[in-house]
């Protein structure tokens, strides 16, 4: 299987710029307030959203070396430290205690101070943002904001009402996680001074594979042998319908959901029954069903590059859309 680190060779130099960039920007001087962002900053993970800035950077940019400028650095900043602050917020809402197997910020410190430590990234980042005066990448990037907090709330919403459908299921992927990878993508091509065709292109691109990656994500919950730092059926505990589930219910009449749904509610304080209603979703073709249209979705994506010339840049974002399809993290 293809591995991150390959697929991040060819812009090696540009990460490296990027994280060095970040390190100086983001210090503080207190001493609580600079623990907690090390420990924030050190649980990033894959860093798939700066790698999607550097690449398209890279793929776009007209005169060789132009990736490694501060406008690319800055692009990928503000759309991790989004990123990084959204995953915070996230852990609170969840009471989350572990994140990518290391502590939360809310077991750590208690939720108040990682509110306040979300909301601190989110301000720090605008700042550094505007005092670069670099408006077009600001708008741009920062915009996506209010599309995260909008699919955090349908998502409980839906949760709550037990009422998702195969339609919202989308809208909310697509805001909660699609939304800021197109714009990741968009974000690079933008920072070079890449044509509005081409920065609507890679948004495309950037939207499709975060699709992809939401509905991995979502397969993943149902896989004992994920590997995510997350409990396996951890989204039927929250009482959350995603698409390996949908395909399952889209097949039963009303009085069969009716009983698949109250199964679901029982999934909260009852593990037995997390493991009865994953195993009906794998062995009822669930899985396979929403693979089926992870798959498609990583086809649109290759389809999106097939416009650009043969680089590295364009192979590693071919590979990290294959790496998307196969992870089991």
């Amino acid at each position: 299987m293809i591995t991150l680190d390959a697929i991040r060779k060819p812009v090696e130099r540009e990460l490296e710029a990027y994280e060095a960039f970040l390190e100086r920007q983001f210090t503080a001087d207190g001493d609580l307030l600079n623990e907690m962002l090390r420990h924030a900053l050190s649980s990033r993970g894959k860093g798939v959203r700066p790698l999607l800035v550097c690449l398209s950077a890279a793929m776009n940019a007209r005169t060789a070396g132009a990736a490694g400028g501060q406008r690319v650095s800055l692009a990928a900043m503000l759309v991790e430290m989004i990123h990084t602050a959204s995953l915070i917020h996230d852990d609170v809402i969840d009471e989350s205690d572990e994140r990518r197997g290391k502590p939360s910020v809310n077991a750590l410190w208690q939720s108040r101070k990682a509110v306040i430590l979300g909301d601190y990234i989110l301000a720090r980042n605008m700042a550094i943002g505007l005092e670069s005066g670099q408006f077009d990448l600001v708008s741009h990037i920062c915009g996506r904001m209010a599309t995260l907090c909008e699919g955090e709330l349908l998502q409980d919403d839906c949760a709550a009402k037990q009422n998702t459908t195969r339609r919202s299921y989308l809208d909310i992927i697509y805001k909660k996680t699609a939304s800021l990878l197109g714009v990741s993508a968009s974000a690079g091509a933008l920072a070079v001074g890449a044509t509005r065709d081409k920065v609507t292109t890679m948004r495309r691109f950037g939207e499709s594979l975060g699709m992809a990656f939401q509905i991995q994500d979502d397969i993943l919950d149902y896989t004992p042998s994920a590997a995510t730092g997350k409990p396996v059926g951890n989204d039927l505990r929250e009482g959350k319908i995603t698409l390996p589930l949908l395909m399952l219910l889209e097949k039963k009449d009303e009085a069969e959901r009716k009983a698949l749904l109250e199964q679901l509610k029982r999934c909260a304080t009852d593990d037995k029954e997390v493991e009865a209603l994953q195993q009906l979703v794998i062995e009822e073709g669930g899985l396979r069903e929403a693979q089926a249209l992870m798959q498609g979705y990583i086809a649109q994506a290759v389809r999106m590059l097939s416009e650009y010339d043969d680089s590295p840049y364009r192979s590693s974002l071919i590979h990290l859309c294959t790496f998307v399809a196969e992870r089991n993290n």
